[in-house]
C-alpha cells in the first residue's frame, strides 16, 4: 500500500520530479521554470492553495519519465503515478488536466482522462499559465510564442494541432483570469492578502 501524503510540501514535489526527470534534462528544467513562474503567480490563488500550485507546478510533466508510463499520454500518465504513490487526489487531478490536456487527449483518442475531476479553479487557471509562459528548456516566453511553438515543434497535421482550436483559447483565458486575479490582489489592503 502506498504511503498516503496528506500534506503538500513544494520541497517534496520537487525531489520526486528531480527523482523522475533525471534522464530528461530539459523536461527537468522546463519543470523547475513552471515552479519559478507559478511562485510569481501564488498570489492569484487562496493562500490555502499555494502548496498545492507549487507541487502541481513541480510534477505537471511527471509522467514523461520511464517509470510512469502506461497510455503513453504524459498528463495522464504522471496522474496515474502521483495516485499509486499516494499523492493527493486533488493534485493528480492537477496534473492530469494541466494546461487544457483534455483537449489535447480528445485530439489523440486517449481514453481514460475521467478518472480525474477538471476543476477548473484558479489553481487550474495558474498552473496553465505558470505551463504555458515557461518554455522547453525552463525560459520565460510569451503565450503567444508557447503556443506557436507547439504547433512548429508538433506539426500542422499533429494532434496538437487538431486540439489547437478549442485548447488555445481556453489557455488564453486562463492567462487573462490570472492577470486579473493578480490585478485585484494588488489592489486589496495589506491585511486582507
Amino acid at each position: 500500500m502506498p504511503l498516503v501524503i496528506d500534506h503538500l510540501v513544494p520541497a517534496r514535489a520537487m525531489c520526486l520530479a528531480d527523482e523522475l526527470l533525471v534522464d530528461l534534462p530539459q523536461r527537468w528544467s522546463h519543470s523547475a521554470g513552471v515552479a519559478g513562474r507559478a511562485a510569481d503567480l501564488v498570489t492569484a490563488v487562496d493562500p490555502a492553495d499555494r502548496d498545492l500550485l507549487l507541487c502541481a507546478a513541480w510534477l505537471h510533466d511527471i509522467g514523461y519519465a520511464a517509470a510512469a508510463r502506461d497510455t503513453g499520454f504524459h498528463s495522464l500518465d504522471g496522474a496515474r503515478l502521483l495516485r499509486r504513490l499516494g499523492w493527493p487526489v486533488r493534485l493528480c487531478a492537477l496534473v492530469a488536466h494541466h494546461s487544457g490536456a483534455s483537449y489535447l487527449a480528445a485530439a489523440q483518442g486517449v481514453v481514460g482522462m475521467a478518472e480525474f475531476e477538471d476543476e477548473r479553479s484558479a489553481v487550474t487557471d495558474a498552473l496553465a499559465c505558470a505551463d504555458q509562459t515557461t518554455g522547453v528548456r525552463g525560459e520565460p516566453v510569451f503565450l503567444e510564442d508557447r503556443l506557436a511553438e507547439v504547433l512548429r515543434r508538433h506539426g500542422a497535421s499533429s494532434p496538437h494541432a487538431a486540439a489547437h482550436e478549442g485548447r488555445a483559447p481556453h489557455l488564453r483565458s486562463a492567462a487573462s483570469r490570472v492577470q486579473a486575479r493578480l490585478l485585484a490582489e494588488e489592489h486589496l489592503p495589506r491585511a486582507k492578502r
